[in-house]
């Protein structure tokens, strides 16, 4: 075939919308909420010219080598998703904290080794990391996604064509192809579907979740001439506009929760489809000359032409590798960046991108000059390289994390507070010293050199569950913890902020020999309310089935004391025998979440020495721990007033404690005075993130919590 002829300037223009609304999205253009879709629309396109390529040296050759085809693989992908990763590695450790410098370094890892996507997967679905900063890679996942996908593509192609496909005569059918790739199109979908109803971040990330997106572009190339042969230049048009329409719906009226489910990205992934198709060239043999009036492109496909779209198609892989890291670490490092300052940023991406395609990419593309065995070779290149990077920012990272700052520890008679004849000093040692480091941060003092937990070790403070880990579904276990020989029994019930407490629980159950239950589950509210999944507006019964268990094991077990301490939802609520769902904004959430809490707070009672409620802790804008490795704080600069919002979510729970008879523990005075809250405690940071305390600070707690629990004896 002719090459001039096969060039598609319509494809680098459906790029160019594809890489601006996925700009749109992640820099929050009103109207584009659905911009992520744009990826989508890149894996079906990767699909189809991936495809296109490998059918087009089957027929021209009669072979398909996998080193051909992987070096172009290479030529393609690798120079520039080196060059930025190593560019954002070297940016974030000059910009970021210790912590999330580190982070980024071990992003990288795996964005090197193309399984960025398993590795955003396994920390997507651990709640505590879903407030720290956003790792300025996370956008390799999709790129990890097509490169796993193209590890067993060609070879599938092969033994599709050449053992299954070979007829006498060395004639090769595609049939068995189409079938293999139909029956790969339709499990992919079958499976995310499910999967994105059950474990929706898995199925965002998962390759068999995905693999059906670029399997419906590699049918598009399969069957796309014989399927377009018979449509003129009317039809082609129009199929072209209604797929360019089906995109813009989706990216305007889809929003986040639609993000992992299946269903609804199969309306961006069939409108991309329509528009390859429609552009699709009949064979060379069935046209009388290359500017056949039914094989001219089409109006839409000229507009998708034009020469800014085919420009930002050129750029589209480095813009969409340099957009998101240019926000993440910026706002990382300086919170949240303005409309002008983000369009700063937009322009300054397309700067960086249109030189990396000059520089980078475009001198690596050339086969003469990188040759096959060149192109191969990059492979080992890019892993040392990024070996070397890695091991250079780790070490960096490693050395900012030896100290926070150059003060002293914070004391009671160091802070000065005793001194002020305004500030009357608690009696009770703990509240005592907040108000000490509340004072010193009023004042400006340094961060204290050493602190606990470490900065490295921070991201892992939270109390451990024991065997009892009740995230998987269907967990539902009982690990007795305590002291075993207690011949008392204490069990706690709620979400993540039930299990910062374990360790205090622990020390108050050694020294009081209690025997404790933990029946704590992320996300799930203690509540008895229905709630939505993460990330999504569908009901999760899984939650609401976790907590009757949990209350079916207080029956049994009858214990002396339950403890229940929850969050508020994240999402929406369900009223009892209602079908409409309220939002967080809704004005009558807390009528319904304190009915909840008082159906929890009564279900209990019968089955239990006493109830007790812990209020939930106060919500940080920014977690302290990050604020305390960014730049050169003094202890003002963390100091922090509870959320508003969070605070009127939490009363609720205490109104309902109080109208049960149920006594509610306000652990406040154990972080907070005068409206401002501590990033530093003694030599203590409290919070891991910005709503959940660490193990060291929560330990330190115990004989406060258990005094005002009741359950420490004096």
């Amino acid at each position: 075939m002719n090459e001039r002829r096969d060039r598609r300037s319509d494809i680098q223009g459906l790029r160019a919308i594809a890489v601006l609304t996925v700009i749109a999205a992640h820099y929050g253009l009103p109207g584009a909420q659905g911009g992520f879709l744009g990826v989508d629309v890149f894996l079906v396109v990767s699909g189809f010219l991936i495809t296109q390529l490998l059918l087009a040296e089957t027929a021209r050759s009669g072979r398909l080598s996998l080193r051909d085809f992987y070096a172009r693989r290479a030529r393609r992908i690798l120079p520039a998703a080196t060059f930025v990763l190593v560019a954002t590695v070297a940016f974030s450790s000059a910009v970021l904290g210790a912590a999330e410098a580190l982070s980024t370094v071990e992003d990288a890892a795996w964005a090197t080794l193309f399984a960025a996507n398993v590795r955003f997967s396994s920390v997507g679905t651990d709640y505590f990391a879903r407030d720290l900063v956003t790792s300025p890679l996370q956008h390799y996942w999709s790129l990890s996604v097509e490169e796993q996908f193209y590890v067993v593509w060609p070879l599938l192609v092969i033994v599709c064509l050449f053992v299954l496909g070979r007829r006498r005569g060395g004639r090769v059918s595609r049939w068995p192809l189409l079938v293999v790739l139909t029956a790969l199109v339709a499990g992919s979908f079958s499976y995310a579907v499910q999967l994105s109803h059950t474990e929706p971040v898995s199925a965002y990330f998962s390759t068999p979740a995905r693999a059906w997106e670029l399997g419906v572009g590699a049918l598009a190339a399969l069957v796309g001439a014989r399927v377009t042969a018979p449509l003129g230049p009317g039809a082609r048009a129009l199929l072209t506009t209604t797929g360019l329409v089906g995109i813009a719906l989706a990216v305007t009226t889809f929003d986040k929760t639609t993000q992992s489910r299946a269903e609804f990205v199969a309306v961006p992934v069939v409108a991309t489809a329509m528009v390859l198709l429609a552009g699709v060239r009949r064979p060379a043999a069935s046209t009388t000359t290359s500017t056949d009036a039914a094989d001219r492109p089409t109006w839409p496909q000229r507009l998708l032409g034009i020469a800014p779209l085919r420009a930002i198609g050129d750029w589209s892989f480095s813009l969409y590798l340099w957009h998101w890291p240019l926000l993440v670490v910026l706002e990382a490092r300086y919170g949240t960046v303005s409309p002008i300052a983000r369009a700063d940023l937009v322009l300054l991406a397309l700067a960086l991108a249109a030189l990396t395609y000059r520089w980078v990419e475009q001198p690596f593309r050339n086969p003469v000059r990188v040759t096959r065995f060149r192109a191969l070779a990059l492979y080992p290149a890019s892993v040392c390289l990024l070996a070397l990077t890695c091991g250079l920012g780790w070490t960096w990272a490693e050395h900012q994390a030896s100290t926070y700052g150059d003060g002293p520890a914070l004391t009671v008679e160091g802070s000065q507070v005793t001194d002020d004849p305004e500030v009357d000093v608690s009696p009770d040692p703990v509240v005592a010293l907040v108000q000490a480091s509340v004072y010193a941060g009023e004042r400006g003092r340094p961060v204290p050199a050493r602190l606990r937990p470490g900065r490295l070790d921070l991201v892992d403070s939270i109390a451990g569950v024991g065997q009892c880990d009740y995230s998987p579904a269907d967990a539902r276990q009982l690990c007795p913890r305590g002291d075993p020989d207690g011949d008392r029994t204490l069990v706690v019930i709620g979400d993540s902020h039930a299990r910062m407490w374990i360790s205090a629980f622990e020390r108050i159950a050694q020294r009081e020999g209690y025997r404790t239950y933990y029946l704590v589950k992320p996300l799930c509210t203690a509540a008895d309310v229905l709630v939505s999944q993460m990330q999504s507006d569908e009901p999760w019964d899984d939650c609401s089935t976790f907590r009757e268990w949990a209350f079916d094991q207080v029956e049994r077990l009858r214990p002396d004391v339950t403890v229940v301490t929850s969050t508020a939802p994240q999402g929406v609520v369900w009223p009892d025998g209602s079908d409409e769902p309220v939002a967080p904004d809704d004005a009558g959430r807390a009528a319904v979440m304190q009915q909840a809490w008082t159906k929890t707070f009564d279900r209990l009672a019968p089955w239990s020495g006493s109830v007790r409620m812990i209020r939930d802790v106060p919500l940080a804008e920014v977690a302290p721990g990050t604020c305390l490795t960014r730049g050169d704080p003094d202890l003002g600069d963390c100091l922090f007033s509870p959320d508003k919002n969070h605070e009127a979510d939490t009363d609720v729970a205490v109104r309902a404690a109080a109208a049960a008879g149920v006594l509610s523990v306000d652990p406040r005075p154990w972080l907070c005075w005068r409206g401002q809250c501590a990033a530093v405690v003694g030599d203590v940071i409290p919070y891991i993130d910005t709503n959940h305390l660490t193990a060291v600070y929560a330990s330190l707690l115990a004989e406060s919590l258990g005094r005002r629990l009741g359950i420490w004896s004096a």
